[in-house]
Protein backbone atom coordinates (compact mmCIF):
# COMPACT_ATOMS: atom_id res chain seq x y z
CA UNK A 1 0.00 0.00 0.00
CA UNK A 2 1.23 3.49 -0.79
CA UNK A 3 1.30 6.31 1.72
CA UNK A 4 -1.55 8.02 -0.07
CA UNK A 5 -3.98 5.11 -0.57
CA UNK A 6 -6.62 6.69 1.68
CA UNK A 7 -9.17 8.15 -0.79
CA UNK A 8 -9.77 11.07 1.58
CA UNK A 9 -6.15 12.14 1.10
CA UNK A 10 -6.23 12.16 -2.70
CA UNK A 11 -6.44 15.51 -4.42
CA UNK A 12 -4.30 17.26 -1.81
CA UNK A 13 -1.31 14.94 -1.76
CA UNK A 14 2.31 16.01 -2.05
CA UNK A 15 4.36 13.67 -4.21
CA UNK A 16 7.74 13.46 -2.46
CA UNK A 17 10.64 11.01 -2.44
CA UNK A 18 14.38 10.79 -2.91
CA UNK A 19 16.93 9.52 -5.40
CA UNK A 20 17.12 5.77 -4.71
CA UNK A 21 19.63 3.03 -5.42
CA UNK A 22 18.70 0.48 -8.09
CA UNK A 23 20.59 -2.35 -6.36
CA UNK A 24 18.33 -5.38 -6.31
CA UNK A 25 16.20 -4.28 -9.24
CA UNK A 26 12.70 -2.98 -9.76
CA UNK A 27 10.98 -4.42 -6.69
CA UNK A 28 13.82 -3.26 -4.45
CA UNK A 29 13.29 0.29 -5.71
CA UNK A 30 9.64 0.20 -4.65
CA UNK A 31 10.53 -1.29 -1.26
CA UNK A 32 13.06 1.49 -0.63
CA UNK A 33 10.39 4.04 -1.48
CA UNK A 34 7.97 2.39 0.97
CA UNK A 35 10.67 2.38 3.64
CA UNK A 36 11.20 6.13 3.36
CA UNK A 37 7.47 6.90 3.21
CA UNK A 38 7.70 8.28 -0.31
CA UNK A 39 5.17 8.39 -3.13
CA UNK A 40 7.57 9.55 -5.86
CA UNK A 41 11.27 8.92 -6.45
CA UNK A 42 14.19 9.04 -8.87
CA UNK A 43 16.92 6.64 -9.90
CA UNK A 44 19.72 6.31 -12.45
CA UNK A 45 18.64 4.11 -15.41
CA UNK A 46 22.29 3.02 -15.75
CA UNK A 47 25.48 3.56 -13.77
CA UNK A 48 26.46 7.20 -13.13
CA UNK A 49 29.40 6.56 -15.47
CA UNK A 50 27.21 5.47 -18.37
CA UNK A 51 27.41 1.68 -18.24
CA UNK A 52 24.19 -0.27 -18.76
CA UNK A 53 22.48 -1.34 -15.55
CA UNK A 54 22.64 -5.01 -14.67
CA UNK A 55 19.98 -4.53 -11.97
CA UNK A 56 17.20 -3.14 -14.18
CA UNK A 57 16.05 -5.95 -16.46
CA UNK A 58 14.09 -4.36 -19.34
CA UNK A 59 11.67 -7.30 -19.19
CA UNK A 60 10.50 -6.12 -15.77
CA UNK A 61 9.94 -2.47 -16.65
CA UNK A 62 6.29 -2.85 -17.59
CA UNK A 63 5.36 -4.69 -14.39
CA UNK A 64 7.26 -2.05 -12.40
CA UNK A 65 5.14 0.63 -14.04
CA UNK A 66 1.93 -1.28 -13.31
CA UNK A 67 2.89 -1.65 -9.64
CA UNK A 68 3.54 2.08 -9.28
CA UNK A 69 0.32 2.93 -11.09
CA UNK A 70 -1.65 0.59 -8.82
CA UNK A 71 -0.28 2.42 -5.77
CA UNK A 72 -1.08 5.87 -7.21
CA UNK A 73 2.55 6.98 -7.29
CA UNK A 74 3.41 10.41 -8.54
CA UNK A 75 5.47 10.78 -11.73
CA UNK A 76 8.88 9.12 -11.84
CA UNK A 77 11.69 11.64 -12.35
CA UNK A 78 14.47 9.36 -13.59
CA UNK A 79 17.91 11.01 -13.65
CA UNK A 80 20.25 10.52 -16.60
CA UNK A 81 23.92 9.93 -15.71
CA UNK A 82 26.07 13.02 -15.27
CA UNK A 83 28.53 11.90 -17.96
CA UNK A 84 26.14 12.75 -20.78
CA UNK A 85 27.16 16.01 -22.43
CA UNK A 86 25.15 17.02 -25.46
CA UNK A 87 27.09 20.31 -25.61
CA UNK A 88 30.60 18.84 -25.58
CA UNK A 89 33.35 19.54 -28.12
CA UNK A 90 34.00 15.88 -28.93
CA UNK A 91 31.48 14.59 -31.49
CA UNK A 92 32.04 11.01 -30.28
CA UNK A 93 31.03 11.95 -26.74
CA UNK A 94 27.96 13.75 -28.01
CA UNK A 95 27.02 10.66 -30.04
CA UNK A 96 27.47 8.48 -26.96
CA UNK A 97 25.09 10.73 -25.01
CA UNK A 98 22.51 10.66 -27.81
CA UNK A 99 22.51 6.86 -28.18
CA UNK A 100 22.53 6.27 -24.42
CA UNK A 101 19.55 8.61 -24.07
CA UNK A 102 17.71 6.64 -26.75
CA UNK A 103 18.35 3.42 -24.80
CA UNK A 104 17.20 5.09 -21.56
CA UNK A 105 14.07 6.47 -23.20
CA UNK A 106 13.24 3.04 -24.63
CA UNK A 107 13.54 1.43 -21.19
CA UNK A 108 11.38 4.12 -19.61
CA UNK A 109 8.88 3.91 -22.45
CA UNK A 110 7.82 0.48 -21.19
CA UNK A 111 7.08 2.00 -17.78
CA UNK A 112 5.08 4.82 -19.36
CA UNK A 113 3.19 2.35 -21.57
CA UNK A 114 2.00 0.64 -18.38
CA UNK A 115 0.30 3.90 -17.39
CA UNK A 116 2.91 5.36 -15.04
CA UNK A 117 3.86 8.98 -15.82
CA UNK A 118 7.62 9.02 -16.37
CA UNK A 119 10.18 11.73 -17.11
CA UNK A 120 13.91 11.56 -17.89
CA UNK A 121 15.78 14.44 -16.26
CA UNK A 122 19.09 15.51 -17.82
CA UNK A 123 21.74 18.10 -17.08
CA UNK A 124 21.62 20.04 -20.36
CA UNK A 125 25.39 20.02 -20.90
CA UNK A 126 28.59 22.05 -20.57
CA UNK A 127 29.93 24.00 -23.54
CA UNK A 128 33.57 23.57 -22.36
CA UNK A 129 34.72 26.89 -23.76
CA UNK A 130 32.71 26.95 -26.99
CA UNK A 131 30.31 29.55 -25.59
CA UNK A 132 26.75 29.28 -24.32
CA UNK A 133 25.23 30.01 -27.74
CA UNK A 134 27.06 27.08 -29.33
CA UNK A 135 26.35 24.87 -26.33
CA UNK A 136 22.62 25.56 -26.42
CA UNK A 137 22.52 24.89 -30.17
CA UNK A 138 24.32 21.56 -29.78
CA UNK A 139 21.96 20.48 -27.00
CA UNK A 140 18.90 21.25 -29.11
CA UNK A 141 20.42 19.39 -32.07
CA UNK A 142 21.19 16.44 -29.80
CA UNK A 143 17.62 16.30 -28.53
CA UNK A 144 16.37 16.35 -32.12
CA UNK A 145 18.60 13.37 -32.88
CA UNK A 146 17.31 11.48 -29.83
CA UNK A 147 13.70 11.89 -30.89
CA UNK A 148 14.55 11.13 -34.51
CA UNK A 149 16.19 7.84 -33.54
CA UNK A 150 13.28 6.96 -31.26
CA UNK A 151 10.99 7.46 -34.26
CA UNK A 152 13.07 5.05 -36.31
CA UNK A 153 15.08 7.66 -38.15
CA UNK A 154 12.20 9.59 -39.68
CA UNK A 155 11.99 13.31 -39.07
CA UNK A 156 8.48 13.30 -40.51
CA UNK A 157 6.89 11.40 -37.61
CA UNK A 158 4.98 13.65 -35.22
CA UNK A 159 6.27 12.77 -31.76
CA UNK A 160 4.64 15.68 -29.96
CA UNK A 161 2.60 13.22 -27.89
CA UNK A 162 1.49 13.83 -24.30
CA UNK A 163 1.43 10.07 -23.76
CA UNK A 164 5.19 9.69 -24.29
CA UNK A 165 8.18 10.02 -21.96
CA UNK A 166 9.37 13.63 -21.73
CA UNK A 167 12.97 14.80 -21.37
CA UNK A 168 13.33 17.40 -18.63
CA UNK A 169 16.17 19.93 -18.74
CA UNK A 170 17.38 20.66 -15.23
CA UNK A 171 17.93 24.24 -14.06
CA UNK A 172 21.66 24.57 -13.38
CA UNK A 173 23.70 26.50 -10.82
CA UNK A 174 26.09 28.01 -13.36
CA UNK A 175 29.19 26.12 -12.27
CA UNK A 176 31.98 26.14 -14.84
CA UNK A 177 30.63 26.20 -18.40
CA UNK A 178 27.21 24.71 -17.65
CA UNK A 179 24.40 25.59 -20.01
CA UNK A 180 20.98 26.17 -18.48
CA UNK A 181 22.10 28.58 -15.75
CA UNK A 182 19.33 31.02 -16.65
CA UNK A 183 15.71 30.58 -17.64
CA UNK A 184 16.61 32.30 -20.91
CA UNK A 185 19.26 29.70 -21.77
CA UNK A 186 16.79 26.90 -21.12
CA UNK A 187 14.24 28.67 -23.30
CA UNK A 188 16.86 29.00 -26.05
CA UNK A 189 17.44 25.24 -25.98
CA UNK A 190 13.72 24.49 -26.07
CA UNK A 191 13.14 26.92 -28.94
CA UNK A 192 15.99 25.27 -30.84
CA UNK A 193 14.26 21.88 -30.78
CA UNK A 194 12.23 20.84 -33.81
CA UNK A 195 8.63 22.06 -33.29
CA UNK A 196 7.37 18.54 -34.04
CA UNK A 197 8.97 17.22 -30.85
CA UNK A 198 9.24 20.37 -28.74
CA UNK A 199 6.26 19.27 -26.66
CA UNK A 200 8.35 16.42 -25.26
CA UNK A 201 10.87 18.77 -23.64
CA UNK A 202 10.17 20.19 -20.18
CA UNK A 203 11.97 21.55 -17.12
CA UNK A 204 13.02 20.31 -13.69
CA UNK A 205 13.22 23.16 -11.17
CA UNK A 206 16.15 22.52 -8.80
CA UNK A 207 15.73 24.82 -5.79
CA UNK A 208 19.43 24.83 -4.84
CA UNK A 209 20.58 25.38 -8.41
CA UNK A 210 18.15 28.23 -9.10
CA UNK A 211 19.19 30.00 -5.88
CA UNK A 212 22.90 29.38 -6.53
CA UNK A 213 22.46 30.71 -10.09
CA UNK A 214 21.38 34.08 -8.66
CA UNK A 215 17.59 33.93 -8.51
CA UNK A 216 16.53 35.29 -5.11
CA UNK A 217 14.00 32.73 -3.94
CA UNK A 218 14.05 34.21 -0.43
CA UNK A 219 13.44 37.92 -0.93
CA UNK A 220 11.90 37.87 -4.40
CA UNK A 221 10.02 34.57 -4.63
CA UNK A 222 7.11 36.10 -6.54
CA UNK A 223 9.47 37.81 -8.97
CA UNK A 224 11.39 34.60 -9.66
CA UNK A 225 8.19 32.67 -10.26
CA UNK A 226 6.85 35.41 -12.53
CA UNK A 227 10.08 35.23 -14.56
CA UNK A 228 9.88 31.44 -14.71
CA UNK A 229 6.34 31.65 -16.06
CA UNK A 230 7.12 34.44 -18.52
CA UNK A 231 10.29 32.92 -19.96
CA UNK A 232 9.53 29.19 -19.81
CA UNK A 233 5.90 28.78 -18.71
CA UNK A 234 4.61 26.78 -15.75
CA UNK A 235 3.13 24.27 -18.16
CA UNK A 236 6.66 23.11 -19.05
CA UNK A 237 7.80 22.74 -15.43
CA UNK A 238 7.18 19.08 -14.61
CA UNK A 239 9.29 18.29 -11.53
CA UNK A 240 11.22 19.76 -8.61
CA UNK A 241 14.55 18.79 -7.11
CA UNK A 242 13.97 19.86 -3.51
CA UNK A 243 17.40 20.76 -2.12
CA UNK A 244 18.58 23.36 0.34
CA UNK A 245 21.76 25.29 -0.57
CA UNK A 246 25.06 25.22 1.32
CA UNK A 247 26.51 28.41 -0.16
CA UNK A 248 23.51 30.44 -1.20
CA UNK A 249 22.44 33.18 -3.58
CA UNK A 250 24.65 33.65 -6.63
CA UNK A 251 27.38 31.31 -5.36
CA UNK A 252 27.32 29.08 -8.49
CA UNK A 253 28.61 26.30 -6.22
CA UNK A 254 25.96 23.57 -6.65
CA UNK A 255 26.34 22.18 -3.13
CA UNK A 256 23.14 20.74 -1.70
CA UNK A 257 22.20 20.93 1.98
CA UNK A 258 19.56 19.00 3.85
CA UNK A 259 16.18 20.70 4.10
CA UNK A 260 16.31 23.50 6.66
CA UNK A 261 20.08 23.24 7.11
CA UNK A 262 21.12 25.57 4.29
CA UNK A 263 20.69 29.14 3.10
CA UNK A 264 17.14 28.61 1.80
CA UNK A 265 15.75 27.32 5.09
CA UNK A 266 12.38 26.02 6.23
CA UNK A 267 10.45 29.27 5.47
CA UNK A 268 11.27 28.92 1.76
CA UNK A 269 10.17 25.29 1.63
CA UNK A 270 7.00 26.20 3.51
CA UNK A 271 6.20 28.65 0.74
CA UNK A 272 7.11 26.12 -1.95
CA UNK A 273 4.85 23.30 -0.72
CA UNK A 274 1.97 25.76 -0.31
CA UNK A 275 2.35 27.26 -3.80
CA UNK A 276 -0.32 25.44 -5.85
CA UNK A 277 1.70 25.89 -9.05
CA UNK A 278 4.65 24.00 -7.55
CA UNK A 279 3.03 21.71 -4.99
CA UNK A 280 1.35 19.73 -7.80
CA UNK A 281 4.77 18.57 -9.04
CA UNK A 282 6.80 15.56 -7.87
CA UNK A 283 9.48 16.73 -5.43
CA UNK A 284 12.71 14.73 -5.41
CA UNK A 285 15.19 15.09 -2.56
CA UNK A 286 18.86 14.93 -3.58
CA UNK A 287 20.14 15.65 -0.09
CA UNK A 288 22.76 13.82 1.93
CA UNK A 289 21.57 10.67 3.66
CA UNK A 290 23.13 11.09 7.10
CA UNK A 291 21.29 8.09 8.56
CA UNK A 292 18.98 5.37 7.26
CA UNK A 293 16.01 7.55 8.23
CA UNK A 294 17.26 10.90 6.88
CA UNK A 295 15.01 11.01 3.86
CA UNK A 296 12.06 9.62 5.79
CA UNK A 297 12.43 12.53 8.21
CA UNK A 298 12.86 15.08 5.40
CA UNK A 299 9.82 13.75 3.56
CA UNK A 300 7.79 14.01 6.76
CA UNK A 301 9.16 17.53 7.33
CA UNK A 302 8.05 18.73 3.90
CA UNK A 303 4.62 17.17 4.27
CA UNK A 304 4.28 18.76 7.70
CA UNK A 305 4.81 22.23 6.19
CA UNK A 306 1.59 21.93 4.15
CA UNK A 307 -1.10 24.21 5.50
Amino acid sequence: MGVHDDPEQRGDVLYIGSHLSTAGGWEALIKRSHDEGGNAFAFFPRSPYGRRSKALDPAGAGEFGRMLKAEDYGPLVVHAPYVYNLAGKDPAKREFAIHALVEDMTLLGAIRAAGQETYLNIHPGAHVGQGAETGCRLIAEGLDRVFELLAGGSKDDDLDDDGSVMILLETMAGKGTECGRTFEELRTIIDGVDPAVRGRVGITFDTCHVFDAGYDLLDDYDGVMASLDEVIGFDRVKAIHANDSQFGLGSHKDRHANIGEGKLGVPFFTRLVNDPRMARLPMILETKELTETTHREEIALLRGLRR
